[in-house]
């Protein structure tokens, strides 16, 4: 298409949601950051810096009506959606027989119900276009479990299903669906970790370190782009090896 990309990015304000939008700025796109209640401060100074575009588009994605107004308000500023970034996302975590009803229920609803939420709406502008790209954010713990997130890892796996789905559905539209499947990144959660773990997680990475929010933000621009125009479906990993 001609002109900037006009990209949706649910989570936009914080760690690799945040890294998307300033990712896709440099790109010149126009980017609408959904958050719950509030977009933080100077980030849409920050991407009008790096040539972008940005409004917020507040909500709660697990809601379904929020959903529908955010896609409404993003094509009310933008004319059209090229780019759906499902990246909305929180944590429970505990062990099973620990883990409470609205631990499990609270983290499927965002995360997973948001992104068909979101998908869904999205999905009525971009078969109208003939053409667009979601991108989801799903994680190693999706294909490999995490200890103490059987909540998060169901959703992630199911995630996965969700991505091969969408691909298969919407593919004669020439819209592509693929999943992003992060390990350890560095971001505000795992800032907060106690260093011997965070040793120990770096000690069992082949690449000997963690990820940046950019590393995954790159990956998503490349699958926006026109240069992965022929990839569908697919899930890749960013995890410096953990998940070989």
């Amino acid at each position: 298409m001609s002109g900037p990309l006009n990209v949706l990015i649910t989570g936009g304000g914080r760690g690799i949601g945040r890294a998307c939008a300033l990712r896709f700025a440099k790109e010149g796109a126009n980017v609408a950051v959904n958050e719950y209640a509030e977009v933080p401060d100077g980030l849409a100074e920050e991407i009008e810096s790096l040539g972008g575009k940005m409004v917020p588009v507040l909500g709660d994605v697990s809601v379904f009506t929020d959903a529908a107004r955010i896609i409404k308000e993003t094509v009310s500023a933008f004319g059209r959606i090229d780019v759906l970034v499902n990246n909305a996302g929180i944590l429970r975590d505990n062990l099973i027989i620990r883990m409470t009803e609205d631990d499990f229920d609270n983290v499927i609803a965002v995360n997973l119900k948001g992104a068909f939420n979101m998908t869904k709406h999205a999905a009525s502008v971009m078969l109208k276009q003939r053409g667009g790209a979601i991108v989801n954010m799903a994680s190693v713990a999706g294909l490999g479990g995490n200890i103490g997130q059987a909540n998060y890892s169901a959703l992630k796996a199911v995630l996965i299903g969700l991505t091969k789905s969408t691909a298969r559905e919407f593919a004669g539209k020439n819209i592509t669906c693929n999943a992003i499947a992060p390990g350890f990144i560095e971001t505000d959660m795992t800032a907060s970790l106690p260093e011997e773990i965070v040793a120990n997680m770096k000690n069992n990475i082949p690449l000997k370190r963690m990820g940046s929010a950019a590393d995954v933000a790159s990956l998503a621009a490349f699958l926006a782009s026109d240069s992965a125009s022929y990839i569908t479906g697919e899930v890749i990993k960013v995890d410096g090896g953990m998940c070989i």
